[in-house]
């Protein structure tokens, strides 16, 4: 089994990136798509972001309203660090317990663990290497609107309140540069993974 790590900023295109190994085989755990789950209506990460955040973030359905507690986080580094500590754990969690009922079960393929936040216990620790997506800032930005309906100012705070790509970078064993169509996305990715299996 080998373990790769994508990772990078809002609007950069990891998503894809998984999206497309995943198409060419791969086994793909989804921090965002744990996050999720982690934080319905009765979970005890659930329990803890109302706790903390107050009321206010809980919508009618007793779901979490994301895009009230972004508004929250994003501006204050105390609450995101507070938010990033409930959550984060619990993913680490529910990731590695994949990847062990993987193993367990004798797969002996590429698992992707797309994650934004680079952490070090939980992600840099148990990947084989990690493959960092980049794009330049202004194609990002369009990206962010396009999919979120911000407006640029808000696409801009988003990109700010995340790691510079410089530093993502640092952590890469290989950099994709995600500034052109699909089928190019799809080579550069098919070349890394060639060395791979």
């Amino acid at each position: 089994m080998q373990i790769i790590g994508v990772t990078g900023g809002i609007g950069a295109g990891k998503t894809t990136v998984s999206a497309i190994l995943k198409e060419m085989g791969a086994e793909v755990i989804d921090a965002d798509h744990i996050s999720r789950k982690v934080t319905q209506p009765g979970e005890p990460a659930w329990k803890e972001i109302i706790d903390y955040f107050g009321q206010e973030v809980v919508l009618p359905d007793e779901t979490i309203d994301r895009k009230k507690l972004a508004s929250m986080v994003f501006n204050s580094e105390e609450r995101r660090r507070k938010l990033e500590a409930i959550i984060h754990a619990r993913v680490i969690h529910e990731m590695e317990k994949r990847i062990s009922t993987l193993r367990e079960a004798g797969y002996d393929g590429i698992v992707v663990l797309d994650v934004p936040i680079p952490v070090r216990r939980g992600f840099l620790d148990i990947v084989d290497a990690v493959w960092v997506v980049v794009c330049p800032e202004e194609e990002r930005i369009r990206r962010i609107m396009a999919r979120s309906g911000m407006d640029r100012a808000e696409a801009e705070s988003r990109i700010r309140s995340q790691l510079p790509q410089e530093e993502y970078i640092r952590l890469a064993d290989a950099v994709i540069e995600n500034n052109g169509d699909l089928e190019t996305l799809r080579q550069k990715i098919a070349g890394l993974l060639s060395g791979y299996i």
